[in-house]
């Protein structure tokens, strides 16, 4: 793995430690007690005076609190990974703020009507009885949730929503067969798994290198700074802002598009101000470097994984209480429903489910996230989550499903592979730079490397043709693109951990048709135990 954090020796010593589990939730039996005692009184709580549908209602209870545990334990990774990877704040600190956030989200913004089959994916009426409906829907959450659960042992981010559609997937199939299924619906999911890396990648990058060109490869970072810091946290604020109206709070008010981004604004010009005033005070603390302008940048970022969080308990809870909230309709009513409102015990379950899911096996996904796939710090943090809730934003408008998951691991290495690439570059230049001083007068060289660092980015080519110019005699030939390719090869670093990145992907690849097989599976097994 790559050790190049960007902080002293010391500092990266103790940050690695604040990845590691808070010691009281480290112990497995401790986990196991308490995620089995939450299943058992959801059930018991479910099946309570529920009369002939008691063992139905206490599965699906169960069912769906062992789905809110895994999507608590997988999916919040993407909202804290990458603070706690940047070393913003200690992972034991930013497990309490997301546990909140995502049940507040989740009891606040979630009870609205939701959609039990997900994303159009089956069509209920096909189903043949509000029996088989009932089944179907209980296999789907148990799939998902034991894919999610073996994903998160091994420490892979996947997409929860991909897997309680696989699980409906399947289960449909199994309860109606292949016409139940909208296959363009599942044409476009499939798109996903592509389009969704993608965009993150490129967004994260662009967002990287714009940074860099236009603060940290300035000779004076503290000026630069002072003008780009506050446009940072605005920028972030405008997003995170939009976000959370069009994502979260929508299902409490209505609210347009043209609503949330003036909203968005107003909150951006505030916040640009707020900390353009709060970078004046501490620019004379805080050294000329990266890390000086890192560590501007950590109330942003805390800010922002609370809103993704809160925005992401808010919908993302679905996945588990949908399917459980169709359930007990089917129940209750004898008929099943494409939408059905989510009772009040449903919600806190649900909200329960992921604070508990995230504070015990939340730091496995957080670490692969965070630490493992590249080294990062507040300002790749910053582009990490900007890239990630921007490109939400644009898939939300444009309907375009996409998974919370792909992006932000996406955007992780967007900011990991453009790291390389500038990197080889930047040693193959001062490669170059050494090879067009005369042998032996290495301090010409380095005098020279020293001015070219200090020089604006936007001059350092001229200076590099004027110094080939100069310099020809005696030198080698101007190198041709061929000769560039060898030399960028040979300086390469790589920042990214290739194996891990491609076990995700493997995952991600076979997470709707793991689930679709293991949700037809189960289907069969409970309508054998089941059927009168």
């Amino acid at each position: 793995m790559p050790t190049d954090t960007g902080f002293p020796a010391s500092a990266a010593k103790d940050a690695d430690l604040r990845l590691t589990a808070p010691a009281g939730w480290r112990g497995t039996t401790g986990r196991l007690a308490i995620a089995g005692a939450f299943l058992i009184c959801a059930a018991v709580y479910a099946a309570t005076g529920s009369g002939e549908n008691a063992l139905l209602l206490a599965l699906a209870a169960g069912f769906g609190g062992y789905m809110a545990l895994n999507i608590g334990a997988n999916d919040v990774a993407n909202n804290i990974g990458p603070t706690v990877g940047a070393r913003v704040m200690p992972i034991g600190a930013a497990l309490v703020m997301a546990a909140l956030c995502e049940a507040a989200g989740a009891i606040i913004a979630g009870g609205e009507v939701v959609g039990t089959i997900r994303s159009g994916i089956i069509d209920p009426a096909l189903i043949p009885s509000t029996q088989a409906y009932v089944w179907a829907m209980l296999a789907a959450l148990l799939a998902g949730a034991v894919w999610l659960n073996l994903a998160t042992a091994v420490g892979a981010p996947v997409s929860t929503t991909h897997s309680i559609v696989g699980g409906v997937l399947g289960a449909g199939i199994a309860a109606a067969g292949p016409a139940v299924v909208n296959w363009g619906v599942m044409g476009n999911i499939a798109a996903s798994w592509v389009v969704s890396p993608m965009i993150g990648a490129a967004l994260a990058a662009l967002c990287l290198y714009l940074v860099k060109r236009g603060i940290t490869y300035q000779p004076d970072l503290r000026a630069a700074a002072y003008r780009g810091v506050p446009l940072l946290a605005a920028a972030m604020a405008w997003a995170f802002t939009v976000y959370l109206l069009l994502k979260g709070l929508s299902k409490i008010v209505d609210v347009t598009t043209s609503m949330a981004v003036l909203g968005g604004l107003i909150v951006a010009l505030a916040v640009w101000g707020l900390m353009r005033g709060h970078v004046a005070r501490r620019l004379t603390r805080i050294e000329n470097s990266k890390d000086g302008v890192n560590r501007l940048l950590g109330i942003p970022l805390i800010l922002a994984a609370g809103a993704l969080s809160f925005a992401h308990g808010s919908n993302d809870v679905a996945n588990a209480i949908g399917p459980l909230a169709g359930i007990v309709d089917a129940l209750g009513t004898g008929e099943f429903h494409g939408r059905a409102a989510i009772p009040l015990w449903v919600l806190v379950l649900g909200a329960i489910g992921l604070l508990i899911g995230l504070l015990t096996y939340g730091p496995r996904v957080i670490r692969t996230i965070g630490d493992e796939l590249t080294d990062l710090d507040p300002i790749r943090a910053w582009c990490i989550a900007m890239s990630a809730t921007m490109t939400v934003i644009l898939a939300s408008q444009l309907g375009l499903p996409i998974s919370t998951t792909h992006v932000t691991v996406g955007a992780v290495l967007g900011v990991g592979f453009l790291r390389e690439k500038l990197k080889t570059r930047h040693a193959a230049i001062i490669a170059e730079i050494r090879a067009h001083h005369p042998q032996g007068d290495s301090a010409a060289a380095e005098q020279f490397i020293a001015r070219f660092h200090a020089t604006p980015f936007g001059a350092r080519k001229a200076m590099l043709a004027d110094l080939k110019a100069r310099n020809r005699a005696g030198v080698p030939a101007p190198l041709d693109r061929e000769d560039r390719k060898v030399l960028d090869r040979a300086h390469r670093r790589d920042l990214v951990n290739r194996s891990l990145m491609l076990r995700i992907f493997a995952a991600w690849i076979v997470t709707v048709p793991a689930t679709a097989v293991l949700s037809a599976l189960i289907y069969y097994t409970l309508r054998g135990i089941l059927m009168p």
